[in-house]
């Protein structure tokens, strides 16, 4: 349903641009006003879309393009209210190219520790329990931003369960992981990194929001396609 005030679409992942060119289309059908919007793909992954930009950024190593862009997608929603509707579009590899640092945290250290994550031998889900507690979006952490506006999250998994707060490490979603399963990660891999992110692991101020938390009381979670989807056909 066309809402009373602006639609915004945002989103991350390797297919976002396809998604993000296939809702323009949609949306044109149905008759509704014009949008715009921010998502982030893959670099070579880009798709021409006329409302909604497409931002090309690295994958699966985080870099400054990325960071960019997440920035502007903060700022392009901060503003909505309650009759605004943001429409979230994520696929696998979001995880890396929805990047926002938590304050002291440099995308030089974000950028060592997922080089020690990827190559530790773990698994998806323990890879984004830290990537939710060192950021700013992950984790739930973006539905703050977009709060009061009403979000719809259209999601692809690429990920064994189809658990919601894994794909691209839920940035709309309630986190279920918290910082101690974080540090049991780094602790279980042995992994290298700075003090300075221990010590933000260790903080009760840096626990992602739950699912009683009110920003997403006017949110839905709605996944599209599955990798289960595929094999069947």
């Amino acid at each position: 349903k066309e809402p009373i005030g602006k639609t915004v679409v945002i989103g991350a992942g390797k297919a976002s641009a396809e998604m993000a060119r296939a809702f323009e289309i949609a949306w044109k059908k149905k008759g509704f006003n014009d949008l715009n919007g921010i998502v982030i793909t893959r670099y070579g992954h880009n798709r021409k879309c006329r409302n909604i930009k497409i931002i090309e950024a690295s994958h699966p190593m985080p870099d400054k393009a990325g960071l960019d862009a997440t920035t502007d997608i903060i700022n392009l929603i901060k503003p909505l209210g309650n009759e605004d509707l943001i429409v979230v579009l994520i696929s696998g590899g979001g995880s890396s190219l929805l990047v926002s640092p938590v304050k002291n945290i440099s995308l030089k250290e974000k950028q060592d520790l997922t080089n020690e994550l990827l190559r530790c031998g773990a698994t998806i889900s323990e890879i984004n329990s830290v990537r939710k507690h060192l950021s700013s979006v992950k984790g739930g952490n973006l539905a703050n931003y977009a709060y009061p506006a009403k979000i719809i999250t259209l999601a692809i998994s690429d990920v064994p369960g189809d658990e919601f707060g894994v794909i691209a490490s839920g940035p709309t979603y309630p986190d279920n992981t918290t910082n101690k399963d974080a540090l049991d990660v780094l602790f279980k891999y042995n992994i290298r990194c700075s003090k300075n992110i221990y010590e933000i692991l260790k903080s009760e101020n840096n626990e992602t929001p739950k699912k009683n938390n009110k920003i997403f009381n006017n949110s839905t979670f709605n996944l599209i396609a599955r990798p289960q989807n595929a094999l069947l056909k």
